[in-house]
């Protein structure tokens, strides 16, 4: 069991986590849980899967990995559990890493050659589980993707679910556009309340909607960072050092929608990407959606 202190130490490391990965400002006392919680579809389904393999081998003990190899109730669709032990030894897993079962895996490393067991165990020890970010081979499209492991430590066993993070086409951006002018068109006041809410239908794995109003360029509305509401958009500048928000609205005055690039902290991944977003006027608003590019 952790004591208090490094429990609350492990707390408050996750949070500061979860907010850099949406770019909320950490030292804002006002940040909302909601931002701070933003997390995906495919996160919750890992956490859910998580938290019932704990369950389990508090239950069970060790010996209680193995059906981690074949139980069904350990697998969710493309998800699975796996564990290993605190000296590095595999245990089990219900999908491709049961290669590994049996073998001594700290010195074992991702495609970019990092050694992300041994992180993971080093986390599990010190702070009773955490989040380790690596990059892996995907079966689902044959390429090495970003993956996300979660963890929790259950005395020297390590319990642990991964996912890749989902990535938005060019083409559900756009249609997420088109949804959200609709939605300003019919009824604005619920449309900006609506663009907010973490688990309605305008906030999808790494899409969000933002809305700005062109006049005096303040966010009405932003689907990652609600701390933004009410600030300056027009200057606001990327990681790369352009008026990013304020290009959009003079090229949104002269043609009424368009498209543009520039870099961007990813919500889902946590990295300053390359995103794509297209946008529209309604009225005096200028509505947005972005994808980030492979």
């Amino acid at each position: 069991m952790l004591s208090n202190a490094r429990q609350s130490l492990y707390s408050a490391l996750i949070a500061i986590a979860c907010a850099l990965a949406l770019g909320a400002p950490t030292a804002n006392a006002d940040t909302s849980a909601r931002e701070v919680l933003h997390s995906t579809s495919v996160e919750r389904r890992a956490m859910t899967l998580l938290d019932r393999a704990v369950t389990h081998i508090k239950a069970k003990g060790e010996a209680g990995t193995a059906a981690f190899n074949h139980g069904p109730e350990f697998i969710d669709r493309d998800l699975y559990t796996y564990a290993l032990k605190t000296d590095g030894t595999f245990l089990a897993s219900g999908g491709g890493s049961a290669a590994l079962v049996g073998q001594n895996v700290l010195n074992e490393v991702d495609l970019n050659g990092k050694p992300f067991f041994r992180e993971i165990i080093e986390q599990a020890k010190t702070f009773g589980g955490g989040r380790v970010e690596y990059r892996w081979f995907n079966p689902a499209d044959a390429r090495g993707e970003p993956k996300v492991a979660v963890f929790r430590a259950v005395g020297d066993v390590i319990v642990a679910a991964g996912y890749y993070p989902p990535r938005a086409t060019a083409m559900q951006a756009k249609v997420l556009l088109r949804d959200a002018v609709n939605a300003m068109a019919a009824n604005p006041e619920a449309a900006l309340d609506h663009f907010q809410r973490l688990n309605g239908p305008f906030i999808r794995d790494d899409l969000y909607v933002f809305v700005v109003r062109l006049s005096d360029g303040v966010f009405l509305a932003h689907g990652a960072t609600p701390s933004l509401v009410g600030t300056d958009a027009y200057e606001l500048i990327s990681p790369d050092g352009h008026h990013i928000v304020r290009r959009m609205a003079e090229m949104a005055k002269k043609t009424q929608d368009g498209e543009t690039e520039y870099a961007w902290r990813n919500p889902v991944s946590g990295k300053v990407e390359t995103k794509h977003t297209y946008f529209k006027t309604v009225g005096d608003t200028l509505v947005a959606v972005g994808y980030y590019r492979r």
